[in-house]
């Protein structure tokens, strides 16, 4: 058997010692922690413990005040000018709680408008892999409807479509759910188990446990800005060792 190279054991994403502030409140405490190439991460613990900071620095929507962060090698939070950071964030798709779509273009120019854009695809090329991504998250026939006119749901895996339009090495997913009616999170959640089953590298911030079971290879369960415990998920949701974490799902199950 080959040995693996250290490009290909390199993890995706890793987190040293990292440090965040608002004023005098730490909203990320000494956070150590990596997300090897093809892992699904998901995020976890009570609202407030720092879960959705953590994963906006990864693309540096959020700085940090020390540590280092690298993606696929790359220290995020070295200084750059915009456009190094704009390449950067090209390649981490991030799907956002609210959809962020483009009200005034149809749901296939939301999809093409980045790849076009940012990476010089042509119109033609753009517009065929555009409708591949749209039959993947099941919504091809939705191509020329605009936003406003798609449920909550439907908005959201375009979204996804047009993260995956880059083509980026990891998706970062930031309660992708947590905005839609119950009944639509399901179709959201088995276009991220798709994604997952294709080997595509995803941390993600989710209150949904019963994915988190399904999917995730490893599960951060953090609070008041520290990641207190990672584990399996078998071994999570049976024998939390932290205590914390302990009463989290305690909570969870009385609900």
């Amino acid at each position: 058997m080959t040995q693996p190279t250290n490009a290909e054991s390199a993890p995706m994403i890793l987190f040293s010692n990292i440090n965040k502030w608002y004023g005098d409140y730490q909203a990320l405490a000494d956070v150590n922690a990596e997300v090897k190439k093809g892992e699904v991460v998901v995020v976890c613990g009570p609202s407030g413990s720092g879960k959705s900071t953590l994963i906006r620095t990864v693309n540096r929507l959020e700085e940090v005040k020390s540590g280092q962060l690298l993606f696929d090698g790359n220290d995020v939070h070295a200084p750059m000018h915009s456009a190094a950071l704009n390449k950067l964030r090209s390649r981490i798709g991030f799907v956002f709680q609210s959809f962020n779509l483009f009200p005034h273009l149809s749901v296939l120019d939301n999809v093409m408008l980045s790849p076009m854009r940012v990476l010089g695809v042509k119109r033609a090329a753009a517009k065929t892999k555009a409708m591949q991504l749209l039959e993947r998250v099941g919504l091809a026939a939705k191509a020329g409807a605009y936003p406003a006119q798609l449920s909550g749901g439907q908005q959201q895996r375009v979204a996804i479509a047009r993260a995956l339009a880059m083509e980026p090495p990891a998706m970062l997913f930031d309660e992708p759910t947590s905005a839609l009616d119950p009944e639509m999170v399901g179709e959201v959640l088995s276009v991220m188990r798709g994604l997952a089953n294709d080997g595509m590298t995803m941390m993600c911030v989710t209150h949904e446990m019963n994915f988190a079971r399904e999917v995730a290879d490893c599960i951060w369960f953090m609070d008041a800005g520290r990641i207190l415990e990672k584990a399996e998920p078998e071994a999570f949701f049976t024998k939390p060792q932290h205590p914390r974490a302990q009463r989290f799902l305690s909570d969870l199950r009385s609900h």
